[in-house]
């Protein structure tokens, strides 16, 4: 009651009857609210996690797949195994995908590792135009396995489905070690509203 007082003493006559007329027009105004529902998309999906390739000691510009061995895989939609990586795009935003390795394999092992991707035509595989960046024209010949950060771009627009495939161009000519090697690749899907 005190409080009210001192208010009142403050604001005087008219400052309270102003308050009060202000606090009445508010509760009085109409609010009108919308709500939104937001349904995340995956535009990338993963393949194959992982698989086992085995290389000779003074192998020279020989070719692996990831997934697969010495040969392309038999494609499969179904199949996981048969792919490295799908991307789905619709009318409303595009995808690139950028494609690096964690870590550059060791060139005291390599004399080159060279890394390109595929895609599946329907019929067969073809190769992918790579890019330098996730948007542009500016397109580079192979990502570049022994060199530290070197990645590559594919660019997906089209409302379809498309499935990728790595390619990868090795020479295992620089030592006689056979103790096993990790190569990890990894993929960033960056959607776009062009490319």
């Amino acid at each position: 009651m005190k409080k009210i007082r001192k208010l009142g003493a403050v604001l005087g006559v008219k400052g309270f009857l102003c308050l009060a007329s202000l606090t009445m027009i508010a509760l009085a105004l109409v609010v009108y609210t919308a709500t939104v529902t937001i349904t995340p998309t995956q535009q990338f999906t993963k393949g194959a996690i992982s698989d086992s390739w085995t290389v000779y000691v003074n192998d020279v510009d020989e070719v692996r797949y990831f997934p697969g061995e010495s040969t392309e895989p038999t494609f499969n939609a179904g199949d996981p195994n048969t792919y490295a990586f799908n991307v789905t795009t619709d009318a409303q935003k595009n995808c690139s995908v950028k494609i690096e390795l964690t870590a550059a394999v060791n060139s005291s092992k390599f004399s080159n590792f060279n890394i390109t991707v595929e895609y599946w035509t329907g019929a067969a595989w073809a190769d992918e135009t790579l890019y330098a960046g996730a948007t542009g024209s500016t397109t580079k010949s192979y990502i570049d396995g022994l060199s530290s950060g070197d990645a590559g771009y594919i660019h997906k627009s089209g409302a379809t489905t498309r499935y990728y495939l790595i390619k990868v161009l090795y020479s295992y000519d620089q030592t006689d070690e056979t103790t096993q090697v990790t190569v990890t690749v990894q993929y960033t899907p960056l959607p776009q509203d062009s490319i």
